[in-house]
């Protein structure tokens, strides 16, 4: 919903509280910072709040106030930050983040904890049009254990006031319907309100809760907007950011699967909220795909694949890998047990198979290294292949040094390229080099020792033993 679909045509404000330090998490990280799919969780509310299209975002900070910033900044560039020095509470951060919305008007106000990555942009819809003509409206939840939530105490269809928990007596704790933290509030009566607002409570802060009794005292109206208690969650500890993180997913993945993506088992799946995957892949088991991995049609990812910042091509197979800031191409093939590192790119076709490193390097199309060899700071041409336990040696104890192998080369097995070398176009190397020089166009490099066969070595030096008897045996058998 965006502010225009509203009957109401002020414009909108929004209020995120994210100055607490949230003990229960038992971090040196604000607890608003801490990641549920691959954001803070004041990332997520801050994306919920975007459609609304407010005209002043206001988030009130405290502890860690420069981290929570950052964060805040690179989601909303727009928004503000304003500090509450002293934690006194919600009702007294509202007052603080009124002070910069003194010259906003009097248009609704949307306020929200920053520790509610699940809050929905639909539900604030529906709140700000509940508190079109009245005072303002409460989001709410039934739950059938309330213990640690606000009781709302209604009058018909009106919230007539919200009670805390430390406040509440035993006949108010029986209450269900519970306070979401979520509110619209008309400004100018939200205004006066705080002004009313008292700190003579089991906690000696000043709760924005109080704001609703003090508006029916005034003969206003607050309405409430029930919704699904799984929407209202905060994050208060390390098992809630655990549950809150499983919803997120579950959210994601129900979403891709309606957009045509094949999810093979959606529990065991975590992609994180800035993921993007293309109708037609197909996610298998055990797969992880985080920042700002893509997945276009056709391709197969999994199982057992965690992907950061990789873009995975069309119909490109991607099995048992670990990659990181890595471009696999159209069609390519990558895994089982491959490690792909930042600044990797696999042309079209290209293959990296079972037990390869790859770092810093580009494979051309149709170019491949199958099995068992570490590739770094390398370029390869088209249809290259190198063979097993082959080894690109690009250090020397203080440089990285480059390697080029041309178009159609053979590397065979267990060779070590030692950079700064290149391997012309159409050339082989004998398996078992250790190439130091570079190899011509159309040649073959062979840098290895001449065979020497001792015979009669094992008779001699190792008498008695099984190697020896089996020599004897094989001896026997041919005389």
């Amino acid at each position: 919903m965006t502010a225009s679909q509203s009957a109401d045509r002020r414009p909108v404000a929004v209020i995120i509280l994210a100055a607490g330090m949230g003990t229960r998490m038992k971090s040196k990280i604000p607890k608003v910072m801490h990641q549920v799919a691959g954001m803070p969780l004041i990332g997520h509310v801050l994306s919920a709040v975007r459609p609304l299209q407010a005209q002043h975002t206001v988030v009130v900070v405290g502890h860690e106030r420069e981290l929570v910033g950052v964060a805040v900044t690179a989601s909303d560039p727009q928004a503000i930050c304003v500090v509450q020095e002293q934690q006194r509470g919600t009702g007294h951060a509202t007052q603080v983040a009124m002070v910069n919305l003194a010259a906003a008007g009097n248009g609704p106000v949307v306020i929200v904890s920053g520790d509610s990555p699940l809050i929905t942009t639909d539900d604030l819809g529906k709140l700000l049009i509940a508190a079109q003509g009245k005072a303002g409206a409460v989001l709410t939840a039934q739950i059938t254990d309330p213990q640690g939530y606000g009781r709302i105490m209604r009058d018909g269809d009106n919230v007539e006031r919200i009670v805390e928990q430390n406040d509440a007596n035993d006949q108010e704790r029986e209450i269900s319907e519970i306070n979401s933290g979520v509110y619209v509030f008309d400004s100018a009566f939200l205004t006066a309100a705080l002004q009313e607002l008292s700190a003579d409570n089991a906690q000696g802060e000043l709760y924005l809760t109080d704001v609703v009794g003090i508006l029916r005292t005034q003969g206003q109206h607050v309405a409430a907007v029930l919704t699904d208690e799984v929407n209202i969650v905060g994050v208060n500890d390390r098992k809630q950011l655990a549950f809150a993180a499983k919803q997120v997913r579950d959210r994601i993945v129900d979403e891709l699967m309606l957009a045509g993506v094949t999810i093979i088992d959606p529990s065991s799946v975590w992609i994180d909220s800035t993921v993007v995957v293309e109708a037609d892949a197909t996610i298998h088991p055990n797969v992880q795909l985080h920042g700002t991995t893509t997945i276009a049609a056709g391709a197969s990812v999994g199982p057992e694949c965690t992907l950061t910042d990789t873009v995975v091509g069309p119909n490109a197979h991607v099995i048992r890998v670990t990659a990181n800031q890595a471009i696999i191409g159209e069609g390519a093939q990558v895994g089982p047990y491959t490690y792909l590192r930042p600044g990797t790119v696999l042309g079209a076709h290209a293959k990296a198979g079972g037990f390869v490193e790859i770092k810093n390097s580009t494979l051309g199309p149709d170019a491949k290294v199958p099995h068992l060899s570490y590739v770094g700071d390398a370029t390869i041409g088209e249809g290259s292949n190198i063979g097993a336990a082959t080894v690109f040696v690009n250090f020397d104890g203080i440089a990285k040094h480059p390697t080029i192998v041309g178009k159609h080369v053979r590397i065979g097995s267990d060779t070590m390229l030692v950079a700064p070398v290149t391997i012309g176009d159409g050339a082989y190397t004998a398996a078992g080099s250790v190439i130091t020089e570079d190899v011509p166009a159309g040649a073959i490099g062979v840098a290895r020792a001449r065979q020497r066969n001792i015979i009669d070595w094992v008779l001699r030096r190792r008498p008695g033993s099984a190697s020896a008897q089996a020599a004897l045996a094989d001896s026997e058998r041919k005389s």
